[in-house]
């Protein structure tokens, strides 16, 4: 499916709190709570410079980062430890380095993607990675009932096709859920609240957050981030 919104707006690193429930005329909603920590603008990265428009944003305060991002750091001029990461944007203007970004670049009502990684599950069979019905449970199956079956030929062409569903890793790979609405924003702790519990992660990772790229930008989305006046200390 084509891009509906040609305008892209950076997205943000948040935290996937955890799920819980609310209420509404019509029953119980599923909800996720995203945390957004403290976000500045580190660096940005210009078209003509770089090939492309993108803001480096650093969040949270980790107790660790590798010795090349400490280096980075440290030339800007910052003391954070913070987890740096990149972000693409249509426009840089209005972005200047050392700004806070608020939890007002999200608005209520609006559609976005949210992109991470599910829970790593190890080494899995195939009845529970691919949902295999498994063998028959009677006659003629010996200590064999959840093994996958036949999975090539003999002679011709005497090989296993690749791509064959087997027993494997299952998760800890990149997802990415579409069209998630936002219910409500807690502007005071920096929280938003989305419709759903098929946000990927395991409570306490981080997940990143931008506009949907299959719905129309919301009309009251800041342009093209939302600030507050904040300084790196």
């Amino acid at each position: 499916m084509r891009r509906i919104n040609p305008l892209k707006r950076i997205g943000l690193l948040m935290k996937n709190v955890g799920h819980t429930g609310i209420y509404s005329v019509s029953g119980r909603i599923p909800v996720t709570l995203l945390h957004l920590d403290e976000t500045y603008i580190i660096d940005t990265k210009a078209e003509d410079k770089c090939g492309y428009n993108s803001v480096v944003l650093g969040t949270g305060n980790l107790r660790n980062i590798a010795k090349p991002q400490q280096e980075y750091l440290r030339k800007l001029g910052i003391s954070n430890k913070c987890k740096l990461y990149e972000s693409r944007s249509h426009d840089l203007s209005g972005i200047e380095c050392g700004k806070k970004i608020s939890i007002e670049h999200f608005v209520v009502g609006q559609y976005i993607d949210i992109t991470g990684y599910s829970k790593g599950k190890g080494f899995a069979g195939v009845m529970k990675r691919h949902n295999f019905s498994g063998l028959r449970a009677s006659h003629g199956v010996s200590i064999a009932h959840r093994s996958q079956g036949s999975t090539g030929q003999c002679q011709d062409p005497g090989r296993v096709f690749k791509g064959k569903k087997m027993a494997g890793h299952l998760g800890n790979s990149r997802v990415t859920v579409q069209n998630i609405k936002i219910l409500s924003i807690d502007y005071e702790n920096n929280f938003i609240v989305v419709k759903g519990n098929n946000i990927p992660g395991f409570k306490g990772s981080y997940v990143f957050v931008r506009d949907a790229i299959k719905k129309p930008l919301h009309k009251d989305v800041p342009f093209p981030v939302g600030l507050f006046n904040g300084v790196i200390s």
